[in-house]
């Protein structure tokens, strides 16, 4: 970290650069504001350590003159920060002066005199400030690049229908339910509608609806006042509230329990809501995006699912399809999947052999992108030299060598071959945990109550 010091007084230079210094930073110096104007012109500095009382161009006028040279290596990031952060010093300030640096640009004031552990504190919290700030900036440059359209790659016809729809609503604020199997791919569309919309610069919260306990759902979605139950000692905002001006996506929606249906209806229809416990309601400015693997005009007709909040959530539709019906799209995907994890894992992996593609091609991927990300992820780890082979893949002997859903006589019907994979993947995964519902739910990227509906339902 280097650090500029502006002071006109040689013994507080002096005196700073030596705590600097201990504490490992870069300092220079210089003893007024011209003088550090023409450094600026030459050299970067991630701090800047000002005071305001100096003769010639004082402190203040330094501020207003502060120009940003064009961007070079930052220490921290590798970006270019100008003049770098800075921290006004004075023995003769006001609250007035202390604000009218922050105006000014200032991140922040000290009064002299003042203690080592008081600069140090204050530097180590502009760093933080400024880190989190480029970590932001960067993962939403990421963000951005990866849920444009035009960098998800697809043959299919019904996805690209889906982008084209997603391109004329992502700028509405209108609520939009995503249905299709697990690991279709439903967060990814939520989070292509939000970062190509005018709300890409606001948040985007994601909550599986079926992972949090049903006793805490409430208070995480919406909120409570202190004294709303035994361990409220004091207020909370909800993930709603977090997600005030941006997008709340609703994953699993279908394991919303029906109580809380009715809160979120009055979300959707008033654009407000009411914290656990409190007996205001508060206006709020969030865009719904649900998603689900189940039949929620069957979950009606059981009586688990309200109605008029169906309508209110599928105002615009968008089902997925499974991977079985985009083949054309398998070779794709896992060469996007080997680039992935090849970085990540540091290993010079191109392809997989065009015997091992075929059988992958083939296969019918009854866990959908999920399943194959994870699929490829592994061979990665397990490959070999620049080609991933069969002998990578255990899966494809688990599952006779990639042939696709096998019905037996004349059943020819995907249903019922889904069923028996699903039945088999339970059973397994409950073999593999001794019974623990909770991590064989894990081991499926299931929510525990969907496990327990299916155990049900299957009468395992």
């Amino acid at each position: 970290m280097r650090i500029l010091i502006i002071d006109d007084e040689e013994s507080m230079r002096h005196m700073l650069s030596i705590i600097l210094k201990k504490e490992g930073y870069d300092a220079a110096s210089v003893e007024g504001g011209a003088q550090a104007l023409k450094v600026l012109e030459k050299d970067d500095f991630d701090f800047i350590l000002c005071d305001i009382k100096m003769p010639g161009m004082d402190g203040m006028e330094f501020l207003k003159r502060l120009k940003s040279p064009p961007p070079s290596p930052s220490p921290l990031e590798g970006e270019g920060r100008g003049g770098g952060v800075v921290i006004m010093m004075s023995a003769y300030g006001t609250i007035d002066t202390a604000i009218e640096c922050m105006r000014l640009g200032a991140y922040d004031y000290i009064s002299k005199p003042f203690k080592a552990d008081e600069i140090i504190l204050t530097l180590k919290k502009a760093e933080e400030r400024e880190s989190l700030k480029r970590e932001n900036a960067r993962f939403k440059h990421i963000a951005e690049q990866e849920y444009d359209l035009k960098n998800i790659i697809t043959e299919n016809q019904q996805l690209l229908e889906i982008f084209k729809l997603i391109k004329k609503v992502a700028d509405y604020n209108t609520t939009i339910l995503i249905t299709g199997e697990s690991g279709t791919g439903k967060e990814l569309i939520a989070r292509a509608l939000h970062y190509n919309g005018i709300r890409r610069d606001r948040p985007f919260i994601a909550v599986n609806c079926g992972a949090i306990p049903e006793n805490l759902l409430e208070s995480e979605l919406f909120g409570h006042v202190k004294g709303a139950f035994t361990d409220a000692v004091r207020n909370k905002p909800g993930l709603f509230e977090e997600a005030d001006a941006g997008t709340m996506f609703l994953d699993e929606i279908g394991e919303l329990p029906k109580e809380l249906q009715v809160k979120l209806l009055r979300v959707l229809q008033e654009g407000e809501l009411r914290r656990l416990g409190d007996s205001k309601s508060k206006k709020i400015d969030v865009r719904v995006i649900a998603a689900t693997a189940k039949d929620l005009t069957e979950e009606i007709r059981k009586g688990n699912f309200r109605e008029d909040l169906f309508y209110r959530l599928n105002v615009v539709p968008i089902k997925l399809p499974p991977l079985r019906e985009r083949h054309g799209d398998i070779p794709f995907l896992i060469n996007h999947f080997i680039s992935r994890y090849a970085k990540k894992f540091g290993k010079k992996i191109k392809t997989v052999d065009e015997e091992t593609m075929n059988h992958l091609s083939n296969y019918s991927w009854p866990g959908n992108v999920r399943e194959l990300e994870n699929v490829i992820e592994r061979a990665v780890i397990l490959a070999e030299g620049d080609v991933i082979k069969a002998d990578s893949l255990p899966f494809l002997k688990e599952t006779g060598q990639g042939s696709r859903v096998k019905g037996q006589g004349a059943e020819l019907s995907i249903k019922r071959a889904e069923e028996e994979l699903e039945k088999e993947f339970i059973k397994k995964a409950l073999e593999m945990t001794n019974g623990n519902k909770t991590k064989a739910a894990e081991l499926l990227e299931i929510s525990h109550r969907a496990l327990l509906y299916k155990i049900k339902e299957y009468g395992l």
